[in-house]
């Protein structure tokens, strides 16, 4: 068992033009590029690169899951959290489609991934090959399936191919916009030998920057505005902008909403923020954008997600988006900033006066109206709020989709040192599992999971994956026995939940206590119980797990469903008013 799960820097690798196998010069190569981390499921046709990285010096730690989409999210999260590339092997086959739903989270949330996709060998191709998917013969087609989920895909059919693609490949996934590469890896071109010469790496193409015309136009436009809201999304943690984001807050004076994936861009105890944008946001943001002469959009293209209820104030309020992508709605009006987030954040700050303008007098963000909990288990509220009572402040945070991460969007502050990760670019159940393992194990802090009881019977087993490396995570799990979202769906837009989306109610804390005898294990039933457990758990080393029964009829804060329920009370718009005045001064 791996006990020292903080990275330290890799040692001198062997000469990468040095003879040997491909495998050993990609081992080689992965290493020299800093590559500290490879997560993944071995198997036959990826046999030869495990056994090249195990033999190379200063090499990568390779690190085994349950199951091929969490070894990607593993790669995910530790993309989102160290800043760094992440990395993910996988064999063909069953092993290979595995790889699909993960990738297209990377790519949907832009998290450069680079994934060693192991495939038969190249004499088999179109014969009827075990696990082909060479594209011939009726086979299928691994390359063009691959390609829709990446930013580069290339499948390596010559030894001496392999240095410039895997350059390429790496190149690309750190490149604008960000996002998986993809190599696909025959095995028989794998045990080659190859005794390359050094080839010149490219290097990720360089930010694109935004003409000073461009930036004059906007800065003039944000000194001519009172009021200002700013929408920042999870762009600008990727862009390691959130400084830069901070110093243009002051200077413009903005009110500060952030989309539903990026919580902790902006202090969440600052008095620009105004909350969360969206069908999981706060009603205050709404009436903040209604009221500003100018909406800023910064490292996000405003997916439906994060701009539901919106839509007609974003109409009739001019726009300017900072990203290195459009916005998702074309129609907008205003200046569309192409260029690197840090450079044009910190020009169109320099262009701004000097000092501090007075900050916005709201008190914060208004939270929706909960209807009534009901009486069986804890509520949400009340459970995610003995999780903000433990929480160290720089420990990262991965919330699942459905209930839970409504909730937690809604009522969680992100901590002020850590991510706090929720993946809406697919919102695959169970994508916490693996993000908040390679989170901990690339950074060596405390990591929270949030999750239900749905996603954790899909991909909880990779706690075992956290008790094999001693990963520091906390595994919180709300137990609804539901497939709760599509319960509360089932009872509001058609009448009652559909059987299959009501489980018989589990035991999950004794269920892992007898799996894994040496797992920190707890089971609460109360608010102060669950909060005794957590703060147990920041004081343990490796892996906590922590079931918590909450009431499977609560509805979650989620516009569509509040909608469903009532109109919102009349004196809430009035109290969302208040929050958002200017206060000169």
């Amino acid at each position: 068992m791996t006990t020292d799960i903080r990275e330290t820097p890799p040692a001198p690798a062997t000469d990468a033009t040095a003879g040997g196998r491909v495998v050993d010069h990609l081992a080689t190569a992965l290493t020299e590029a800093g590559v500290r981390q490879v997560f993944g499921v071995g198997g036959a046709n990826i046999e030869d690169l495990y056994d090249a990285l195990n033999l190379v010096r200063g090499r990568p730690r390779t690190v085994l899951a349950k199951h091929e989409f969490s070894a990607v999210t593993m790669a995910d999260g530790y993309a989102r959290t160290t800043g760094r590339l992440g990395v993910v092997a996988a064999t063909s086959g069953g092993g290979a489609m595995n790889l699909i739903p993960g990738l297209a989270e990377a790519y949907a949330s832009r998290v450069p991934v680079l994934a060693l996709v192991g495939q038969p060998p190249t004499a088999l191709d179109g014969l009827g090959a075990f696990q082909d998917s060479s594209g011939r013969a009726g086979s299928l087609d691994a390359h063009r399936l691959f390609a829709q989920v990446s930013r580069f895909c290339a499948r390596v059919d010559r030894p001496d191919a392999l240095p410039r693609l895997l350059a390429e490949a790496m190149a690309a996934a750190r490149s604008h916009p960000r996002g998986p590469a993809v190599l696909l890896l025959p095995k028989d071109v794998q045990q080659a030998e190859l005794t390359p010469r050094r080839p010149t790496p490219p290097t990720p193409a360089p930010e694109p920057r935004t003409p000073p015309t461009c930036l004059d136009r906007a800065a003039e436009r944000l000194r001519g505005a009172d009021r200002v809201l700013v929408i920042a999304g999870e762009g600008v943690a990727a862009a390691g902008a959130k400084q830069e984001l901070a110093d243009l807050v002051a200077r413009s004076g903005a009110w500060v909403a952030v989309t539903p994936d990026a919580k902790d861009v902006f202090d969440n105890a600052d008095r620009h923020f105004a909350g969360v944008a969206g069908v999981m946001g706060h009603p205050n943001v709404l009436d903040c954008l209604r009221r500003a002469e100018l909406c800023l959009l910064v490292g996000t293209r405003l997916p439906a997600l994060a701009r539901g209820g919106l839509e007609p104030a974003l109409d009739a309020t001019p726009v300017i988006c900072v990203d290195p992508e459009p916005p998702f709605i074309p129609s907008l009006p205003g200046l569309h900033l192409s260029g690197g987030l840090r450079d044009t954040l910190r020009q169109l700050t320099d262009r701004l006066a000097a000092g501090v303008r007075p900050a916005p007098g709201h008190a914060g963000p208004v939270p929706l109206p909960s209807p009534p909990p009901g009486t069986d288990g804890l509520s949400h509220t009340a459970a995610v709020a003995a999780v903000a009572d433990a929480l160290p402040p720089e420990a990262h945070v991965f919330v699942d989709a459905g209930n839970t991460g409504a909730s937690a969007i809604h009522r969680l502050p992100a901590t002020r040192r850590g991510r706090f990760v929720v993946a809406v670019g697919m919102a695959g159940m169970g994508y916490t599992f693996g993000a908040g393992i390679g989170a901990a194990l690339g950074t060596g802090r405390r990591t929270y999971v949030l999750a239900g009881d749905g996603a954790f019977f899909m991909h909880g087993m990779e706690v075992h994956t956290a008790l094999e490396y001693d990963a520091p995570v906390t595994f919180v799990i709300l137990n609804n026995n539901a497939h709760a979202m599509c319960a509360t769906r089932d009872q509001l837009f058609l009448g009652s939940p559909h059987p299959a989306n009501l489980f018989r109610p589990s035991d999950i804390a004794a269920g892992a206590a007898g799996m894994f005898p040496t797992l920190a294990v707890s089971r609460a039933a109360t608010a102060p119980q669950l909060r005794r457990a957590l703060l147990h758990g920041n004081t343990t080393s490796g892996p906590v797990l922590v079931a918590v029964d909450v009431d499977p009829a609560e509805i979650p804060p989620f516009l569509p469903f509040l909608t469903a329920t009532g109109p919102v009370p009349a004196d809430h718009e009035e109290n969302v008013h208040e929050r958002c005045t200017v206060h000169p001064g």
